[in-house]
């Protein structure tokens, strides 16, 4: 394997080329969880990674329950299936909620106003109910509890960790908070060494050829445990050595090819780029801070042929979604051409007719 191999080797593994899952619940559970930090975004990585999604079928996904909209690894939102969000929780819970407790500190939040807000969520969610975000902090502020500052998304990002709620459906575009316990009471059950194992088989059938570093960055798990997680299931993968680094892949993976060019419109967050903690093969790192902002903001990207070579930004107008390209280079005739006809498959995605801006 040379470097060049490892782009194309993702794009297939991802289910971004090749064979897609049928539902949206299995192309989340292939990856094993999903960035969300963005829900527009994150419902066109899951479309783009399954067979003839639309918006509205992965927000059927979700108010039907098989995709769960929660706080998760490394402590941010994630899209992942209801039927793993319970091993997951009881993995990455603990330390999630131990390494924020410097910042609990200085919100004043101690292990009594949790409680208390806890009641109050219990109370405001449970039989069956849901809430927006300010409904729910409306509730705690009545009960006496600030949520000044940051003081309210710390509670309900402690909450969702320990498996109190998680996230609901729409309500209109506002998103809602349900009790997880009324919402999905039920969910497979693994013990830590049989989650280190299904976790690290997760990521590198769907991530690799990736690092044990990436495998560490993307989990948060501490080093010593994602190691621990390769080595159980280091029998299923082959590894590969480029530049002088390791690189573990599902030993069955085909050899992938795809036509030239193949373009890819990414959205903001996409697991393709943000699910590693190196980047290199896929981006030159002279445009590094195009597609991540100073403030850790994830840019819709233009992939060709696995390369990002540029971002883009849509808009929305009476009926049609505009693409506004920026590439880094110029594109070729053939590489504008697919760009519009993926253009076309977003707006069909929306529902919606769609435009590439300049075209």
């Amino acid at each position: 394997m040379i470097a060049v191999d490892i782009p194309l080797s993702r794009l297939h593994n991802q289910r971004l080329a090749g064979p897609r899952p049928i539902t949206p619940a299995q192309a989340v559970a292939w990856l094993g969880a999903l960035q969300a930090q963005d829900y527009a975004s994150a419902i066109w990585a899951v479309g783009l990674r399954c067979q003839a999604a639309t918006a509205a079928s992965i927000a059927e996904a979700i108010a039907g329950r098989t995709i769960v909209h929660t706080w998760l690894l490394r402590g941010t939102l994630h899209f992942v299936a209801a039927a793993d969000l319970r091993w997951l929780l009881a993995l990455l819970g603990p330390g999630l909620v131990a390494g924020s407790q410097h910042r609990h500190r200085q919100l004043e939040l101690d292990e009594a106003t949790f409680a208390r807000s806890f009641q109050v969520l219990e109370s405001a969610l449970r039989d069956g109910r849901s809430g927006t975000r300010k409904d729910v902090m409306a509730a705690m502020e009545h009960a006496g509890v600030s949520t000044a500052g940051q003081r309210g998304y710390h509670i309900l990002a402690r909450a969702a960790l320990e498996g109190l709620i998680c996230f609901g459906p729409l309500r209109g575009k506002q998103q809602t908070f349900v009790w997880l316990d009324a919402w999905v009471p039920t969910g497979k059950n693994l013990d830590r060494a049989e989650a280190l194992a299904e976790l690290a088989a997760r990521y590198f059938g769907s991530h690799g050829p990736a690092t044990l570093q990436d495998f560490a960055w993307w989990s948060g798990l501490r080093a010593a445990d994602a190691r621990a997680g390769l080595e159980m299931v280091r029998s299923q993968l082959v590894d590969v050595t480029v530049d002088g680094q390791a690189y573990w892949m599902p030993g069955d993976a085909p050899v992938p090819t795809i036509p030239s060019p193949t373009v890819h419109l990414l959205p903001a967050f996409d697991e393709y780029y943000l699910g590693y903690r190196a980047r290199g093969t896929v981006l030159d790192s002279q445009f590094d801070k195009r597609v991540v902002s100073s403030n850790g903001v994830f840019r819709p990207m233009i992939v060709v042929d696995g390369q990002v070579v540029g971002t883009w930004q849509r808009a929305l107008k009476k009926g049609t979604v505009v693409v506004t390209p920026a590439p880094f280079r110029p594109l070729t005739s053939p590489e504008s051409q697919a760009l519009a006809a993926v253009t076309s498959h977003f707006g069909a995605f929306l529902g919606l007719s769609a435009v590439v801006a300049g075209s």
